[in-house]
């Protein structure tokens, strides 16, 4: 072996090919960075799962679900309220399993363990994977790991190629032909689009009616929604952790009482908090005609700001979630996100009041 390594012909041989191998991981991969979507500009959602890994702050509180916890809760009201440090790791149609195992993936990255995580129940009604382009939205923005691909198995339809999630490249290789400016903006970093997981919506619309419910022959959650319930109570069990379980004040999608009183049983059979906040929409001070910017879906950022105040005053009372406000290190890096917080909704506000829309949704506003 070391005779074949000295032989000039077989070394040169070898730093060719170990080159090109090199080179050509290299455009793979930096083809596949630039031909994937940036949401920048148009489903900005997807953009929501990789931002944690950009955080190197602690979380004492983490929300996990689907739009009912990114877009109803304000992570800079529960820090200017209650000083609570806090981050969201939700998704549109984020179904039990998806968040069990961004939970299992948080903990992984966490630079310190969180006191409390809170899981949202809506997706309780989900007992099977249903679409890929909200299964794309969540598990694109994961890091690779073996906690990602049980994801991808457990959440992929039966016509979905699990690779493609290992190797987008592979969806995205026509993207050419549709590659804008911000495709090379945001190549080397991504755009944010949430502080600490929190979308900001200050634009109103509201409700105008509350649609009818679809009538409904089982209300049973699936062993399957049930399976991965309760491995978050098992994880949250070992790392020594305190789970809530929620349900956001929503007006529709409906929430029956058939499947609340599953979730009241689930949680008292586990001894855990369970708080469905439709019942404390007074006390909460929501008013659907100014706190909802798709008319009852989801509250805007006023409503979340209240909703965020409401529920922090539990979490403290109930669970002592330490006032971090007074860490120098700690405040300086949250008051700078609220400085950005701030910033869009000013510029949110201005952009209603002149042309009656919002067009501006990326924090960073001056890329």
């Amino acid at each position: 072996m070391k005779r074949i390594f000295t032989n000039p012909d077989t070394r040169l041989r070898v730093i060719k090919i170990t080159t090109a191998i090199v080179v050509f991981v290299l455009i793979f991969f930096s083809l596949q960075r630039l031909l994937m979507p940036k949401y920048a500009s148009f489903a900005l959602e997807g953009g929501l799962i990789r931002e944690y890994y950009n955080s190197t702050m602690d979380q004492d509180l983490i929300l996990i679900g689907d739009c009912e916890v990114y877009a109803n809760f304000s992570t800079i009201a529960l820090w200017e309220e209650f000083g609570i440090t806090s981050f969201i790791r939700g998704s549109p149609q984020q179904l039990v399993w998806k968040s069990y195992y961004l939970l299992e993936d948080t903990l992984r990255h966490a630079n310190q363990m969180p006191q409390v995580v809170v899981f949202n129940v809506m997706a309780m009604q989900y007992g099977e994977p249903l679409y890929e382009p909200y299964n794309r939205l969540t598990l694109d923005g994961m890091r690779m790991s073996s906690t990602k691909i049980r994801a991808i198995q457990t959440s992929r339809t039966e016509d979905e190629d699990w690779l493609s999630y290992i190797f987008p490249f592979f969806r995205f290789k026509d993207n050419w032909r549709y590659l804008s400016s911000e495709d090379f903006r945001y190549f080397f970093r991504d755009p944010q689009v949430s502080i600490n997981g929190f979308m900001i919506r200050s634009d109103v619309v509201p409700v105008s009616f509350i649609p009818q419910p679809m009538p409904r022959v089982d209300f049973q959650f699936s062993d399957m929604a049930y399976y991965y319930l309760e491995r978050m109570v098992q994880l949250t069990n070992e790392h020594d952790i305190e789970l809530v379980l929620i349900k956001a004040p929503n007006l529709f999608p409906y929430w029956f009482s058939e499947w609340d009183e599953q979730i009241v049983a689930f949680a008292e059979k586990h001894d855990l908090l369970y708080i469905n906040f439709l019942n404390y929409q007074d006390e909460i001070g929501l008013d659907w005609y100014i706190h909802s910017f798709n008319a009852g879906l989801h509250l805007n950022v006023f409503g979340a700001e209240l909703m965020s105040r409401y529920f922090g005053r539990i979490l403290q009372e109930k669970f002592d979630l330490p006032d971090r406000r007074s860490e120098p290190d700690v405040a300086a890096m949250w008051d700078a996100m609220a400085e950005q917080y701030h910033n869009l909704i000013r510029i949110q506000q201005e952009e209603i009041a002149s042309t009656g829309r919002i067009s501006t949704f990326l924090i960073d506003t001056n890329p």
